[in-house]
């Protein structure tokens, strides 16, 4: 990764997944969803854009991290912090994102709070969910409502959540990999992390964030 970079305002690295686990969140009333058909989806997901906002996402989180560490040198453990409050309906999903990823590395810890690293947001986007900037250097996630009825929305959550952690996409693998997103299709439902994406999160943000970091500016 190269250097910091606190916002690419309009880029957004689309995930082609998302269903609800058990039931679909409680978006019934919402508008209907912009147009968007598999194939579209599925074209973005694979495009420089995509790969642009995933960097330009971890970079925004990665310096929210250094600067607050930095004012508290003595801090020890990573935290991550983020805000649901602008996605109510996928409150679950978003819990249960942050108990599989708590639960499955041990170098950084993810915690919902005030004065977030980041923040979930919900609506209707045709690129369906992304992780991406404001064009202010803060990361957000979207979660499309379209995409979390078609797909396991579990599995979309910590998808996206995985990139906070600074893992890519790779939608060419299989269902067992977590980043690999929709690529498997919506018969996925697996939303733990392998042991190889498990090992790079640790990697990265190990002795602080200091891997993290240097990979990110290197």
């Amino acid at each position: 990764m190269r250097h910091l970079r606190t916002a690419i305002a309009t880029a957004a690295a689309g995930l082609g997944l998302v269903a609800a686990l058990g039931t679909a969140p409680a978006v019934s009333a919402a508008p209907a969803p912009a147009a968007s058909t598999p194939a579209t989806i599925a074209a973005y997901n694979g495009s420089a854009e995509n790969a642009a906002a995933n960097k330009a996402f971890f970079d925004a989180v990665m310096k929210s991290v250094a600067e607050k560490r930095a004012a508290n040198p003595g801090t020890q453990a990573v935290t991550v912090t983020y805000s649901a409050a602008s996605a109510p309906s996928f409150r679950t999903q978003i819990a249960n994102s942050t108990r599989i990823w708590n639960s499955s590395v041990s170098n950084v810890r993810l915690q919902e709070g005030s004065n977030a690293d980041f923040t979930y947001r919900e609506g209707n986007d045709p690129r369906g969910s992304y992780a991406s900037t404001n064009g202010h250097g803060r990361g957000f996630i979207f979660l499309d409502y379209r995409q979390n009825q078609q797909y396991n929305s579990t599995r979309v959550t910590t998808h996206e959540t995985g990139h906070v952690l600074g893992l890519p996409d790779t939608y060419s693998g299989p269902c067992s990999q977590l980043m690999s997103g929709g690529g498997p299709g919506p018969s996925c439902t697996n939303a733990q992390p392998d042991a190889n994406e498990r090992a790079r999160v640790n990697y990265l943000w190990q002795n602080g964030f200091a891997a993290a970091l240097a990979d990110s500016t290197s």
